[in-house]
């Protein structure tokens, strides 16, 4: 494969030179290298960042350690390149893409309850573990719900699971690698998280046992993005009857998660 060019540093134009009474040196390095690496979308080496902005490579390498620190910049697995993160679009649209699955979410989330007669909850992956951002109660008295705001644990629970199986390999490492452990938490060695992911992965869904509460079957679906990542976890905390009352089944609860699973998702599984 022949070697692209190597990139060139980000042209000052004269434009700029009113402004260079204010210069900062520090946050001018910081934004020449997020400059050259928002085009350069397979990442650059530090040899080549260095070239690139004609800055020493000491300098370059202390800067890209702080912006690999405040994730900004991600180093590959194999530690020798470096690329932009989503931290920039994160920031730029910080809150109404999660608003807008959130508002989106909430009407599915109402049918499912109501047909299914269960609860059921959203959780996204957030620094370290899952966070719950929407929850609604079944039209029952009885019933199991995760509070919203909750953080729930990332190997332990349906919704980390399905988070963690639909993630591409890098992004499962860097969920993995940031990992935060909850109170009560059930930690899981590598072996056995890789044969549940697969599990996961092959089914399209998590279901089973809940590890925190007797009585509990969790059952859990991805709602995935357009590149097949899983930009959320639709969970419902299925709880059998055993009174008078015949409600929908185990399986039917889960035939209607998925159903809302795919109507939030943009790609299907």
């Amino acid at each position: 494969m022949t070697k692209p060019a190597a990139p060139s540093a980000p042209q000052r134009t004269a434009a700029d030179a009113p402004d260079d009474r204010y210069r900062a040196p520090a946050l001018d390095k910081g934004l020449d290298i997020l400059e050259l690496l928002a085009s350069q979308p397979q990442g650059l080496t530090r040899a080549e960042i260095v070239k690139a902005t004609g800055r020493g490579a000491s300098e370059i390498y202390r800067m890209l350690e702080r912006l690999v620190v405040r994730q900004y910049v991600m180093r590959s697995l194999s530690g020798d390149r470096y690329a932009l993160s989503l931290k920039l679009f994160a920031l730029a649209h910080m809150h109404p893409p999660l608003n807008r699955l959130v508002s989106q979410a909430l009407p599915v989330m109402d049918v499912f309850a109501s047909r299914a007669e269960q609860s059921c909850h959203m959780g996204v992956y957030d620094r370290g573990s899952v966070l719950i951002t929407a929850q609604v109660n079944g039209p029952s008295a009885w019933g199991m719900s995760t509070r919203l705001g909750a953080r729930v644990g990332l190997l332990d629970s349906a919704s980390g699971h399905v988070l963690l199986a639909f993630s591409d390999a890098e992004r499962s490492q860097r969920m993995l690698a940031e990992h935060t452990s909850l109170d009560g938490e059930v930690l899981m060695n590598s072996a056995d998280l890789a044969a549940v992911l697969h599990t996961v992965r092959q089914q399209g869904y998590r279901q089973g046992n809940s590890l925190q509460s007797f009585g509990v079957v969790d059952i859990s679906y991805p709602i995935l993005g357009v590149d097949g990542n899983a930009l959320a976890a639709l969970t419902c905390p299925y709880i059998r009857r055993i009174d008078l009352h015949a409600g929908p089944t185990e399986e039917d609860a889960r035939a209607y998660l998925l159903e809302a699973a795919r109507a939030l998702s943009l790609m299907q599984a």
